[in-house]
Parts: structure tokens; C-alpha cells; sequence
């Protein structure tokens, strides 16, 4: 990856991220992974009984278990588990915000932004139905972008991307949005225009 199409991305990710670190919550990391064009890579989560996330799109990653020794090293362990990709290989450019799942639930996710030097070899385990990315670039232009109801309908309005026939919504999204608004200031969710 050139360093120059890392440099915006670096300064966004400079900020210190808030951080929800208050004791007994249960604790969840992902890997946000940039690879050369500046793509963004996402998860296709399989479709599987008792998922609440099933056939979502997410960013690899998953819960920190007792051997973990940080929330890194936990998104660390879930990418390699998930997709095959050892991100020791990229680089850390650094840590998005904190995000609880749900207002009353007590699961917080700390996503991190890697750079990958190339596409890896994605080698996805059962828990995972496909690996795709796309471009930051169309994702700050807003290419995609519109709102939904959720549940539909009746339901709350939610920001959505759609592209490749796929959707991106809910806590991948919202951690999307927090790069994005780290880069231009445009807002998060639904104050994003498209």
C-alpha cells in the first residue's frame, strides 16, 4: 500500500478513541482492513440459527476470551480464526471508538483500522460465507448510501450502503461512519447526506 493513501487515514485515526471501559461489560474487538486502492474489506457472516448478526456484513472479529491479552490481540486472533490473515503482516494505523451493541446490552466493541501491504489470500472459516471490500473513496462520496426501516415497515429509520447486492447497516456501519467522519466531518448515521 503506498504511504500516501494512508496519510488522511492515519491523521483520522490519530484521535484518541472514546473508550467504554467501565468494569463488567463483556468485550468485543474487530479488524477494519484496508488494502491497496484504499478498499475496505468486509465479512459476509453465514447464515446460522441463534446468530443475531447471521448473513450480515461485519468486519472480522469476535468476542475476547480469557487468553486474550487485549482487545487488539483479540481482533487479532478472530481474523486469523475468521478469514486467515495474519495482521501482523499489515499495520496498525489505530483504534476507532468504542461501541456498545445495544443501549441495555453489556457488550462493547472495539474496532481497530489495519493497512494491509496487498490483498491477502482470504481463507474464511464455516462462520463466514464470503469476503468482499469497497472503495473508502466510494464510501465518503456516499455511492450507496440511503436510510431504511428497521424492522421494516413500521420501524426506526436507519442509514444503509447498498452496493454488490449486499447491505451494510447497524454496528459495522456506525464503526464505517466513525472513520469516515474522522476523515471529512460529514456526520455519522443518518446525518450523512448521500
Amino acid at each position: 500500500m503506498q504511504q500516501d493513501e494512508l496519510a488522511d487515514i492515519r491523521a483520522a485515526v490519530a484521535r484518541p478513541p472514546k473508550t467504554l471501559d467501565e468494569p463488567n461489560l463483556q468485550r468485543a474487538a474487530v479488524a477494519a482492513i484496508l488494502t491497496p486502492g484504499r478498499h475496505l474489506w468486509f465479512i459476509r457472516r453465514a447464515d446460522r440459527l441463534g446468530d443475531p448478526w447471521s448473513g450480515h456484513l461485519a468486519f472480522p472479529g469476535g468476542r475476547e476470551q480469557k487468553e486474550d491479552r487485549s482487545s487488539l490481540a483479540a481482533a487479532m486472533r478472530e481474523t486469523m480464526e475468521e478469514v486467515g490473515v495474519d495482521l501482523r503482516e499489515g499495520e496498525l494505523l489505530g483504534q476507532l471508538d468504542d461501541l456498545q451493541s445495544r443501549p441495555m446490552t453489556r457488550l462493547v466493541i472495539r474496532p481497530f483500522v489495519f493497512a494491509m501491504p496487498e490483498v491477502p489470500a482470504w481463507r474464511p472459516n464455516e462462520e463466514v460465507a464470503d469476503v468482499l471490500s469497497y472503495p473508502l473513496d466510494d464510501l465518503l462520496r456516499g455511492e450507496g448510501r440511503g436510510h431504511m426501516r428497521y424492522p421494516p415497515v413500521v420501524g426506526m429509520k436507519l442509514p444503509r450502503v447498498d452496493f454488490a447486492g449486499h447491505r451494510l447497516w447497524g454496528l459495522t456501519l456506525h464503526m464505517v461512519d466513525d472513520l469516515l467522519h474522522r476523515l471529512d466531518g460529514r456526520g455519522l448515521g443518518l446525518e450523512r447526506t448521500p
